[in-house]
């Protein structure tokens, strides 16, 4: 589902903001739309446009996934099974931008106090849900006494 309204998403925004030639649109007064092309990984990291850069994080973000898939076979609760969910819909949504694009597409700016978030997307929103529903679902999970690794 995440990898659905990611690409749909973007479709949707690329088209809308092609059609205002690229210019942002302010929805509140601390959230707008606007077009950035992410090259890196979070934040813009490693956005030096290089092709070899571009296959290399297509390539990990589709590994990360594929070692997912088979923790989220092991998982035996509701909580990580959806925010393993979550982190693979969007790591291939990401992906798949980078396939098709050769960068990420970005869309959401949020901006408070002269402050801006770097801009994100769905598949990053997801990402980041899901990371946290498993931070949460770590602190949350009793450890068994005794049961330490290397002893």
């Amino acid at each position: 589902m995440v990898l659905v309204a990611d690409q749909v998403s973007k479709a949707v925004l690329i088209e809308f903001l092609n059609g205002l030639n690229f210019q942002p649109v302010e929805i509140t007064g601390f959230f707008r739309i606007v077009m950035v092309w992410n090259r890196g990984v979070s934040f813009g990291m490693f956005s030096g446009g290089e092709e070899t850069t571009r296959w290399l994080l297509t390539a990990l973000a589709v590994a990360i996934s594929l070692g997912l898939v088979f923790w989220l076979r092991q998982a035996q609760k509701p909580l990580p099974v959806v925010a393993i969910g979550l982190v693979i819909g969007g790591a291939l949504g990401n992906a798949l931008d980078r396939v098709r694009y050769g960068a990420v597409a970005d869309f959401f700016d949020v901006h408070v106090a002269g402050y801006s978030w770097p801009a994100f997307n769905i598949a990053d929103a997801a990402i980041t849900v899901g990371v946290l529903l498993l931070v949460v679902d770590a602190m949350m999970t009793p450890r068994t006494p005794g049961k330490t690794k290397g002893r």
